[in-house]
């Protein structure tokens, strides 16, 4: 075997990092401080947005816990009391729409409690278009609902007369303006 005289490239330290084709190998905390500098940047990213978007727009409400500037504060709620229309007891004090019907539910559990309260409002002219068992037998408080703004007045003044009962606002039985649902709570 031929023997050469050495030289600068002989004088290479064996363990200098180097692997293969002269590339270090990797350190093994690079990934974690990319994605942190990843979540970091991208966290930036959507305060910065929501952050403008509040600014900019007068729609956009998040209740952020900081404040920014040029934001004004929202004001303190205050409570406004609840106008209420006066009970109307007698019909003939008001005109009636067309086609009005008071429809009556007995969700008591009582049989015959629902006919009875319909018979409290027909001797006062008030019309009164069906008499049946609500859906449910086991109600304990009776309610008036009505489903015009308008006849709130009507179902507060069928409370007085019935003498017990609540006066809810509410869509949930079509086909009748104001449904009386009597409870457990209506003695007759």
């Amino acid at each position: 075997m031929a023997q050469f005289p050495r030289d600068r490239f002989d004088e290479v330290p064996e363990h200098d990092g180097r692997v293969g084709a002269h590339r270090a190998p990797r350190d093994p905390l690079a990934r974690w401080r990319a994605f942190g500098i990843a979540a970091l940047a991208t966290g930036l990213l959507v305060v910065a947005g929501v952050a403008g978007l509040a600014i900019i727009s007068d729609r956009v409400n998040l209740d952020l816990p900081v404040s920014l500037p040029g934001a004004e504060p929202s004001p303190e709620p205050t409570e406004t009391p609840v106008e209420t229309a006066p009970p109307v007891t007698d019909p003939a004090t008001i005109t009636l729409p067309e086609g009005f019907s008071i429809t009556v539910l007995n969700g008591s559990g009582v049989t015959g409690l629902g006919q009875q309260a319909a018979d409290v409002l027909t001797p006062l002219g008030w019309p009164v278009g069906a008499v049946t068992n609500a859906a449910q037998d086991d109600l304990p408080t009776t309610v008036v609902y009505y489903d015009d703004p308008t006849e709130e007045g009507i179902a507060r003044g069928l409370v007085e007369l019935l003498g017990v009962g609540e006066v809810e606002f509410s869509d949930a039985f079509p086909g009748a303006r104001v449904t009386v649902v009597v409870g457990a709570d209506y003695a007759g």
